[in-house]
């Protein structure tokens, strides 16, 4: 069971920052990337039966997604 919760959170991350690269709009990348931001939240709740695996995967997820967000966010301004 505790292996489930944490599939569902790194899958769920994953297929959000999918979604967050093929987001045509600000707004779009802006709800992905807060989606993100809860599962890793989540990631961080002891006893819950949350490794410290997967806290890591999610991590590593929710750094890619920031610098693809912000570089998206910079690119998009400049003319």
């Amino acid at each position: 069971m505790n292996t489930d919760i944490n599939h569902i959170l790194v899958n769920g991350a994953q297929i959000a920052f999918s979604k967050l690269k093929r987001a045509q709009s600000f707004n779009g990348r802006l709800y992905y990337y807060a989606e993100i931001g809860v599962y890793m939240e989540v990631s961080l709740s002891h006893g819950a039966g949350i490794t410290a695996d997967t806290h890591e995967q999610i991590k590593t997820i929710y750094n890619e997604a920031t610098r693809f967000h912000m570089g998206e966010s910079k690119r998009s301004r400049i003319f």
